[in-house]
């Protein structure tokens, strides 16, 4: 990485503690679009939904506590405004398209293998946006469910940027609102998920342009 780069990150607030540095010292970077996004099911739909250019209509937002919502977004892009929130997810989908297919580099942010599954959608969330727990099931993800998305993100950004530089890191900040065993294992999946699908492609030589940064207390 040098002054010529273009990096993008995304993930977990990690990835912007990161993107500040990054920043502070002058580089080229862009951040979390669509603010932070924990889980790697988050993030594969995000990068998924750009590259389709999804288009955010108002079946994709919802009104809760005074506000527009989406569940695939952080609450940083809500509104207590309709047409505002729909105007900052598709600007952020734009953004992020073009980002996916200029950047150099692509730092992938993984906090945590525990999801939120919103029971009336069925729909894995990025965000619960306060709503009610009893409305979501709680959920782990497996070592080869997060390994198959981490293999989805991979071949979904080279499909529009086979040059790309792409670092996983996982986030050394503890979840402990889990539980200290639950975030232990929840770290662990996620560690040995990425393992999986560098060793996987290092053996295989297919798409040999990426790299694994493990920042684990």
């Amino acid at each position: 990485i040098d002054y010529q780069s273009k990096i993008l990150l995304l993930g977990s607030c990690f990835s912007e503690n990161i993107g500040n540095k990054l920043s502070y010292f002058k580089l080229r970077t862009t951040q979390n679009p669509f603010g932070i996004l924990f889980q790697p099911r988050a993030i594969e739909s995000l990068i998924t939904n750009a590259i389709n250019k999804k288009t955010y209509s108002d079946k994709d937002i919802f009104f809760q506590n005074e506000r527009w919502h989406s569940f695939e977004s952080h609450s940083d892009l809500s509104s207590n405004n309709e047409n505002i929130i729909l105007s900052k997810l598709n600007g952020a989908i734009v953004i992020t398209e073009k980002i996916l297919r200029n950047s150099s580099h692509i730092i992938i942010t993984l906090g945590t293998s525990w999801v939120y599954r919103h029971i009336e959608s069925d729909m894995i969330v990025a965000n619960c946006h306060k709503i009610p727990q009893k409305k979501f099931s709680k959920e782990l993800l497996s070592v080869d469910e997060i390994t198959e998305s981490l293999d989805a993100v991979i071949q979904l950004i080279k499909s529009v940027n086979k040059n790309a530089t792409i670092l996983f890191t996982v986030s050394p900040v503890r979840h402990l609102k889990d539980g200290f065993i639950e975030n232990t294992q929840s770290k662990s999946h996620l560690i040995t998920a990425i393992h999986n699908v560098v060793d996987y492609r290092e053996k295989t030589h297919y798409f040999p342009s990426y790299e694994i940064m493990m920042d684990e207390l």
